[in-house]
């Protein structure tokens, strides 16, 4: 296959840690944000109710976090509901990558959907990454999707990604728009076989 401008092989960026174990799609994005008709603006919206709660002080409202792009959190990180909303939220306050000791299956989905890879690390490491990045918001994280590492500052740290959804992403193939794109008189061609349908796919 030709390689696409989908392709995910690395991201880069400063990090913002969020902490603790089973946080919820629901905490995620609060069901009263669920009635957009489209996901525009949704981003602002990121953990709207831990925010308020926290009075300023979350992560997604500290202003040295600002801009960051890979989130990093704990364990279990997107169950409870399977609302696609989650990581569209998650993508439209500006996060490209997360790294975690271990997400929920459906939101680890949505996000590859998304394009944004997901990568489980030891417990151990996630911590450390989290206190580097409390200690040091600008240190820079490199999300390496080729081989499954993670550099923090002058560290490494060695993440898991199933193979399947790193071929996925490295090559482009987790956007299916890009892929129907690509190839407009394939798309025309397939499309002209079924007997239900009557356009044309090449303008």
């Amino acid at each position: 296959m030709s390689a696409t401008t989908s392709e995910i092989r690395r991201v880069e960026g400063r990090g913002i840690p969020v902490r603790g174990d089973d946080i919820d799609t629901d905490r995620i994005i609060p069901a009263r944000f669920l009635r957009c008709v489209t996901f525009a603006g949704i981003g602002e919206h990121a953990f709207a109710d831990d925010r308020q709660q926290a009075g300023g002080k979350h992560p997604f409202d500290r202003k040295e976090f600002a801009g960051a792009s890979v989130l990093v959190v704990n364990a279990n990180f997107g169950c409870g509901s399977s609302r696609e909303h989650a990581p569209q939220s998650l993508v439209g306050w500006g996060v490209r990558a997360v790294l975690g000791e271990s997400f929920a299956e459906i939101f680890f989905g949505n996000c590859v959907a998304l394009g944004v890879p997901c990568l489980t690390l030891a417990a151990d490491d996630i911590e450390r990454i989290q206190d580097a990045l409390e200690a040091d918001p600008t240190a820079r994280i490199v999300v390496d999707v080729d081989d499954c590492s993670v550099g923090v500052g002058t560290r490494k740290y060695r993440g898991t990604l199933a193979d399947g959804v790193r071929r996925a992403l490295a090559s482009g193939v987790w956007d299916s728009l890009a892929l129907l794109l690509a190839d407009p008189a394939e798309v025309d061609r397939v499309a002209s076989a079924l007997p239900y349908v009557g356009w044309s796919a090449v303008v």
